[in-house]
C-alpha cells in the first residue's frame, strides 16, 4: 500500500526509444496523477488505470502522448472521464493528428454531454490545484514549446520535473525549490552538438545548469535522469557519475518500476 504520507513517484518509462527493454519517459505520482503518456496504457493495468484522476503533459512530441487515445478509450469504456492538463498548443495537435476521428474518436469533443478527455489548458507560471496537488507549470527550452512541471503535495513533498529540455534551465531556478529534481540527459558529452541543436542535455550541459541552481539556492536536491537514449545509457551513466563526484550530490539514472519517495 501507498504511505499517502509522503508523495509516491514510479517511473514508468525512462527512455527516448521503445523496445522490449525500455519505455518512453512516463512518471506516476501516488498512483493518481500521471506526467506525460508515452508508457502509460502499456504499463498500467487496467485496473491501475481506473485510478488515475489526471495526466499532465509537457509538450506535443508523440513519445509523450503517445497513450493518452488509449487511456481515453479505456476509460471512457468503464464510464469514466480522464482530466488532461497542457498547453493549448499541445490541445491542437491531439485534435487536429491522434483525437480527430480519423484515428482514434473525438475524445476532446465526444460525446457533447461530458467528454471522454476532459482538457484543461495550462499557463506558464500559473498555479494550479490537481488532485490536491500545487502544480506549477515552468517553460523550458526544447524544440517545441515545453513545460515542466513542479509538483507539490499535501504531504511536503516537492519535485520538479524539467521535460525534455536544453540548455536555459537557469531562467527556471527562481521559480522552483524542488526537494528531488527529475531531468533529462539524452546522449554522451561527445554529442553535445547534436543536444544543443535538438533541445537535449549532456551531463556537461547538466553540470552547468546545476551549478547555476547551486550557485543560487545555496544547495542541490537529489537528481533523478531520464529520458535517455538506451545506445548510450552505459556511457551515460559513467559521465553523471563523474558529474555526481564533482558536485557532491546524489545523480542516479532511472529505470522502469523505480520508485522514489518525499
Amino acid at each position: 500500500m501507498l504511505d499517502r504520507r509522503q508523495m509516491n513517484i514510479r517511473i514508468l518509462g525512462a527512455h527516448d526509444r521503445e523496445s522490449r527493454n525500455s519505455r518512453f519517459t512516463c512518471l506516476l505520482i501516488d498512483d493518481a496523477l500521471a506526467i506525460d503518456a508515452g508508457a502509460l496504457s502499456s504499463s498500467l493495468s487496467f485496473r491501475a488505470q481506473q485510478r488515475l484522476k489526471a495526466i499532465l503533459l509537457t509538450h506535443q512530441h508523440y513519445d509523450h502522448i503517445r497513450d493518452i487515445p488509449a487511456v481515453g478509450i479505456n476509460l471512457f469504456s468503464l464510464g469514466r472521464a480522464i482530466d488532461v492538463y497542457a498547453t493549448q498548443t499541445v490541445r491542437d495537435v491531439l485534435a487536429e493528428h491522434l483525437l480527430n476521428g480519423t484515428l482514434y474518436p473525438k475524445m476532446l469533443e465526444l460525446p457533447d454531454t461530458s467528454p471522454a478527455i476532459r482538457f484543461s489548458v495550462v499557463a506558464p507560471y500559473r498555479s494550479l490545484e490537481v488532485e490536491g496537488y500545487s502544480v506549477l507549470p515552468v517553460p523550458v527550452s526544447h524544440a517545441v514549446p515545453t513545460v515542466g512541471y513542479q509538483l507539490s503535495s499535501a504531504s511536503g513533498g516537492v519535485v520538479f520535473y524539467t521535460a525534455d529540455t536544453g540548455s536555459g534551465l537557469a531562467r527556471c531556478w527562481d521559480h522552483v525549490s524542488p526537494q528531488l529534481l527529475i531531468t533529462e540527459v539524452t546522449v554522451p558529452d561527445g554529442y553535445e552538438r547534436f543536444a544543443a541543436v535538438a533541445g537535449h542535455l549532456t551531463p556537461g550541459l547538466l553540470k552547468q545548469e546545476l551549478t547555476a541552481f547551486l550557485e543560487l539556492k545555496g544547495y542541490l536536491p537529489p537528481v533523478v535522469v531520464v529520458h535517455m537514449n538506451p545506445r548510450f545509457e552505459r556511457q551515460i551513466g559513467a559521465e553523471t557519475a563523474e558529474l555526481a563526484k564533482a558536485l557532491g550530490t546524489s545523480i542516479n539514472l532511472a529505470y522502469r518500476g523505480m520508485e522514489l519517495h518525499l
